[in-house]
C-alpha cells in the first residue's frame, strides 16, 4: 500500500532545510550547474566522496573480525535500503546509507542533464555530447563504479504547427550497470537506468496531456482499469516509424531489449534494477518499473529470486490512476519519491481528482475514484524555497544539495506556508518599495497569482 512515512506530522515526513541554502537555478525543468571550468573538478569530488562511503562501507575493518560480522554495511543492507520493508525503520531518521544512495542516484540523474547538448549549432543537438564509454568521465563521475551500456531516445509523438521539422527522438538518458568490484562492495550487481526531465517543446506539451488511459502494456492481460497518463505514455511507446522506416524503436523498445540482455548476461548473480529520473523522468521510470514487473521480466525462473525492482523519483508528477498505484504494489514495485512541499509539479496531473478525492468520509467511494490520479509509494518531504529565485522549487541540484545539509531539529508543517502565497508577498513588498504609483499592476499580480493558487 502506497504511504507516506511519519515525523511527527501526521501526514508526512517533513525534513526541512534552510532556505539560504538553496543554488541559484536559471530553470525550473534543468540542473543548475557551476560554470564549465569548475564542472568537473567540483562533480569529481563530490562524486568521489559518496562512491567511497557508499561502496567502502561494505568492506569489513581488518582489525575487528568479530565487529564486522555484525556492523551494517550497505552490502548487508541493500534491500532493505531499496524498499524491500518499505523503507520501514530508514526514514525517520533517514538512515545514513539510504541518504546516500538517494543522493548516489540523484547523481546520475545529474550526468543525463550535464551530457545532454542544447547547442542548435551542434553536430550531436538534442543527443548527448559524448560517447558511451565517457560520459561518467566528462561529466565528473569516472569514479563511480559503473559502464553505461545503452543510450535511451524518446520520440514525442506530437507536432508542432509552428515547427517544420518531424518528431524525431530525443537522448532521454542512459542504462548503466555496476562493474565487479563495484558488485562485490555493494552486495549485488546493480543496473541504473536514469531518465531527465523535461527539455524540448515537444515534451512540456506532452507533459500536459493530462488525460487517463488504459496503459496495456501486457498484450496477455489488457487490464483497462489500469490507466497512466496519455502524455506519458505516449512519449514510452512512441516510436520513428512514421515518418522513417529506419527511425528509432520506442523508449520501451529499446529499455525491454537492453533490461533483458543484461538480466540474462548477469544470471544468477544477486541483481538490483534501480530507476531514477526528475520530473517527466521520473514518470519514465515508474512507467518502466511497471512495464518490467508486469511482463514478468525480473523474474528469472522458478528457482530464482525476484529481482527487485526500485524506483527513485526526485520532484515527480503522478503518473496514473488508483488502479494503476495498486497493480504497481501487487507486483512489488518500490517506489521512493522525493518531492519538495513547495513543488507544484509534484501536485500535477489531478490538481482536483486525485487520492485525496477518492472517498468520501473514509467510507464511501466516488463512482468517479477510476479516474483520479494517485501516486504510487513512499514519500519523503524536502521543504525549501527561495525567494530570490523562485524556480529552484523543482530543481534537482537543489534536491540533491538540500539532501546533503539537512537543517537538523526543524519540523515544518506542508501546509503552513505556501508557495504562491511567499511568492506574492515578495512582489507587492518589492512594488511598495520601488514605486508609489503602480497600484494597478500590484493589484493584477495580486489576482494573477490567486489564480495560480486556486488551480
Amino acid at each position: 500500500m502506497a504511504s507516506k512515512i511519519l515525523m511527527r506530522n501526521p501526514c508526512v515526513t517533513h525534513v526541512a532545510y534552510s532556505a539560504s541554502m538553496v543554488p541559484r537555478s536559471h530553470s525550473s525543468g534543468q540542473v543548475c550547474l557551476p560554470n564549465k571550468s569548475s564542472t568537473a573538478e567540483t562533480t569529481a569530488s563530490i562524486s568521489l566522496s559518496l562512491v567511497s562511503s557508499s561502496l567502502t562501507s561494505a568492506m569489513p575493518a581488518k582489525s575487528d573480525k568479530t565487529n564486522s560480522a555484525t556492523t551494517p554495511t550497505l552490502a548487508r543492507m541493500w534491500r532493505e535500503v531499496h524498499g524491500c520493508n518499505n523503507w520501514e525503520g530508514l526514514v525517520e531518521p533517514l538512515h545514513p546509507f539510504l541518504r546516500q544512495e538517494i543522493i548516489r542516484y540523484g547523481e546520475f540523474v545529474t550526468a543525463c542533464y550535464q551530457a545532454f547538448d542544447l547547442d542548435p549549432s551542434s553536430k550531436r543537438y538534442l543527443t548527448c555530447k559524448y560517447g558511451k564509454k565517457s560520459l561518467l568521465r566528462e561529466v565528473g563521475m569516472g569514479n563511480s563504479c559503473y559502464e553505461v551500456t545503452k543510450y535511451i531516445y524518446a520520440t514525442p509523438d506530437v507536432s508542432i504547427p509552428i515547427q517544420n521539422e518531424p518528431s524525431c527522438g530525443r537522448w532521454i538518458g542512459y542504462v548503466a550497470v555496476s562493474s565487479d568490484d563495484a558488485a562485490r562492495r555493494l552486495g549485488r550487481r546493480d543496473i541504473v537506468i536514469t531518465f531527465r526531465g523535461t527539455v524540448t517543446n515537444p515534451e512540456w506539451i506532452a507533459n500536459f496531456m493530462s488525460s487517463l488511459t488504459p496503459a496495456k502494456l501486457d498484450p496477455n492481460n489488457p487490464r483497462p482499469d489500469v490507466k497512466v497518463e496519455s502524455g506519458f505514455l505516449s512519449l514510452y511507446t512512441s516510436n520513428e516509424s512514421d515518418h522513417d522506416r529506419f527511425g528509432l524503436k520506442s523508449c520501451r523498445e529499446q529499455l525491454l531489449s537492453e533490461v533483458s540482455r543484461l538480466l540474462n548476461l548477469y544470471k544468477g548473480e544477486d541483481l538490483s534494477i534501480s530507476l531514477a529520473g526528475h520530473s517527466m523522468g521520473s514518470s519514465l521510470a515508474l512507467l518502466l518499473a511497471y512495464d518490467i514487473a508486469e511482463l514478468g521480466l525480473n523474474r528469472l525462473g522458478p528457482d530464482l529470486d525476484i529481482v527487485p525492482v526500485t524506483v527513485f523519483s526526485f520532484g515527480g508528477p503522478r503518473v496514473g490512476n488508483s488502479g494503476f498505484k495498486e497493480r504497481c504494489e501487487e507486483l512489488g514495485v518500490k517506489v521512493l519519491r522525493i518531492v519538495n512541499v513547495n513543488d507544484p509539479i509534484t501536485k500535477l496531473p489531478g490538481v482536483f481528482l486525485n487520492e485525496s478525492f477518492r472517498v468520501l468520509g473514509g467510507r464511501y467511494e466516488f463512482p468517479w475514484s477510476c479516474s483520479c490520479y494517485a501516486h504510487v509509494g513512499v514519500e519523503i518531504v524536502l521543504d525549501f524555497f527561495n525567494m530570490q529565485n523562485p524556480s529552484c522549487v523543482h530543481d534537482l541540484g537543489s534536491y540533491i544539495s538540500l539532501l546533503r545539509c539537512p537543517k537538523k531539529g526543524d519540523e515544518v508543517q506542508k501546509d503552513e506556508e505556501n508557495i504562491f502565497i511567499r511568492a506574492r508577498e515578495s512582489i507587492l513588498s518589492s512594488w511598495a518599495q520601488n514605486s508609489t504609483n503602480m497600484e494597478p499592476l500590484r493589484n493584477a499580480a495580486s489576482n494573477f497569482v490567486n489564480l495560480f493558487q486556486n488551480v
